[in-house]
């Protein structure tokens, strides 16, 4: 069953029955100055965050060495094997979403990035490895 709590008093009073609704899959939302806000299961977040957001990375080997980088984002990374390569590009990764934590969520240009830094945030190093050589 749904749970659609109308204040942060009444969330406070009622978190054990909006993390179990989360959990379960269903919706669980919260009302705070005039504003939903929805509680979502981080692994079901990140599940849909993966097939919304295809991480379409390009990965190429010129010049004896590797390049990769991401359509769209200011996310790039070069190595001398591939393996160095994506490890450069997760980390590229990571500080783009702290980057876009911290100050870009406002920024025109980056504020539709919100699923991939939520994404990023949300996943480990491995998941995000198995993201990006989804396609390659």
């Amino acid at each position: 069953m749904a749970v659609h709590l109308d204040s942060y008093t009444e969330a406070r009073a009622q978190l054990k029955h909006l993390l179990d609704a989360a959990q379960r899959g269903t919706a669980a939302t919260l009302r705070r100055d005039g504003e939903q806000f929805a509680v979502v299961d981080a692994d079901r977040l990140r599940y849909a965050l993966v097939r919304l957001h295809p991480s379409e990375a390009v990965v190429v080997a010129e010049d004896g060495g590797w390049s990769a980088f991401l359509a769209g984002l200011p996310v790039a990374a070069d190595g001398l094997d591939f393996d160095d390569t994506i490890d450069d590009l997760i980390l590229a990764l990571r500080e783009y979403a702290e980057d876009w934590s911290d100050h870009l969520f406002s920024a025109p240009n980056h504020q539709d990035n919100w699923g991939v830094a939520q994404l990023v945030q949300l996943s480990s190093d491995d998941q995000l490895r198995e993201w990006l050589l989804a396609d390659n």
